[in-house]
């Protein structure tokens, strides 16, 4: 099937896939957005999964203040290359993510962590409904990072401090 240029970049504007893979989505697809949408991120977590043994030896730490510097938060991300650490994408979701921390003053990285009666969403930063999008966790905005640019990402820690806490 022939599918559209228009259609093509919507798809990479979207996902931020990059177009060969938008094009073969929406191929597979038979031109149907919303299922090509589906693969891409199916696709994602498959490459997300193949990349978590690699070393993650670069990264940056982000800070966040709000209400007037009586709530911060500081994360480190981890990426494999110092040329992804670079990246705007990179730094952007550390920043969302330093956010999250300060918005939604989560108390474990990952749902392992947690004890079997706490509600993993309430307590888990990966677990958590995105802020920006919370059809999404924060596990997916990572994972979604890793297909688009093809290195293991990840939260090594965080840390939320309030005034009066």
């Amino acid at each position: 099937m022939q599918v559209k240029v228009d259609h093509i970049k919507e798809l990479r504007e979207l996902t931020g896939a990059g177009l060969m893979d938008c094009k073969k989505a929406l191929e597979e697809a038979g031109g149907d957005f919303d299922s090509a949408k589906e693969a891409l991120k199916q696709r994602g977590f498959a490459m997300a999964a193949k990349k978590a043994d690699r070393t993650m030896a670069n990264g940056l730490v982000e800070a966040y203040l709000h209400a007037g510097g009586r709530i911060g938060a500081m994360v480190e991300l981890n990426c494999e290359t110092d040329f992804v650490a670079r990246m705007e994408d990179f730094k952007n979701l550390a920043h969302d993510i330093a956010m999250q921390v300060a918005a939604a003053d989560p108390k474990y990285l990952t749902l392992e962590e947690a004890s079997p009666e706490e509600t993993p969403e309430e307590v888990s930063l990966l677990c958590q409904p995105f802020i920006k999008d919370p059809q999404k966790t924060v596990q997916d905005i990572v994972v979604e990072l890793v297909g688009k640019v093809g290195e293991n990402i990840g939260v090594a820690k965080f840390s939320r401090f309030e005034i009066g806490a």
